[in-house]
């Protein structure tokens, strides 16, 4: 059995340890020593976040049973893709190569839900957590999940990345997506330099910020170069990462943004207009 076959093989086995391995080891963290005091109930936030994350988790398993890998499989045997065509190019490259660009695609995606106002509604529940931990990088709205995982079969057959890549990949985001928004502290010179090669908790908690020119930075979910090449790259929050108010100013009623029934219904609230991207508002701020 080739590499490749083990982890076709073995992928949603190797897949589930990373989840619920770094979602154990981000938790203890937090509770051993967090960044920040929790605003809301942490027995409440985690029972309604990993119940969303379950049931998006069914969701997806009903509507996409071969899920990306199966994509990839799918992109191979048709001979779809850019690296399906140039087939003839080396195994690392092809690799490495497309970790990188799906990353970048992902980093799109997430400025387009911020310049959007139909998919800021969906995104806005990601960011109305009044906390910021480790279930809040798994805290999207089933619509958005959905979208989300079309817009990555979309990239994989224009693609063709090796299945290998896609696996690759897929264990990066979801890692990365909980440790950089783990409740957790890295010493100021692991931060400086793991941050030019990893979005760190400090670099990532400034998008969270309610203020809307923090909340429009920092986009990266793995990769931090994006936004030091697209000018999207803040380095601190201004109110420094303990002061700073988590959440959306409109959005403060934890019934509402805490509890599952109302999380669900937070697309469907509040005026079209409401979103976040706004260069006039940011603007007005900095005249003032």
């Amino acid at each position: 059995m080739s590499f490749e076959e083990f982890l076709l093989a073995n992928e949603k086995v190797i897949r589930m340890s990373f989840f619920f391995g770094m979602l154990v080891l981000i938790g203890l963290w937090e509770l051993a020593a967090p960044k920040r005091a929790l605003t809301i109930s942490k027995s409440v936030r985690w029972i309604n976040n990993l119940g969303l994350v379950f049931f998006n988790s069914f969701l997806l398993r009903v509507l996409f049973p071969a899920a990306a890998v199966g994509v990839a499989v799918f992109a191979s045997e048709q001979g779809w893709g850019l690296f399906n065509y140039y087939s003839d190019l080396p195994f690392w490259f092809v690799v490495v190569a497309s970790v990188i660009i799906m990353d970048f695609v992902i980093y799109i995606q997430h400025v387009m839900v911020h310049a959007i106002p139909v998919l800021w509604r969906l995104h806005r529940l990601h960011h109305a957590d009044l906390d910021y931990d480790v279930t809040t990088g798994a805290r999207f709205h089933p619509i958005e999940i959905i979208l989300s995982m079309l817009i990555k079969f979309a990239t994989i057959l224009l693609l063709g990345p090796s299945i290998v890549a896609v696996i690759i990949f897929e264990i990066m985001l979801n890692a990365t997506a909980m440790f950089n928004h783990g409740n957790i502290s890295l010493p100021k010179t692991v931060d400086k330099y793991l941050r030019l090669f990893l979005v760190t908790p400090d670099m990532h908690r400034v998008h969270h910020s309610i203020e809307d020119d923090e909340a429009n930075s920092n986009f990266g979910f793995s990769l931090p170069w994006w936004d030091r090449l697209f000018g999207t790259y803040r380095a601190q929050p201004r109110g420094g990462h303990q002061a700073m108010t988590i959440g959306i100013n409109k959005y403060r009623d934890p019934k509402q943004v805490s509890w599952l029934p109302g999380m669900l219904m937070l697309p469907f609230i509040g005026k079209m207009s409401g979103y976040v991207i706004n260069r006039r508002q940011w603007i007005d701020k900095e005249d003032k």
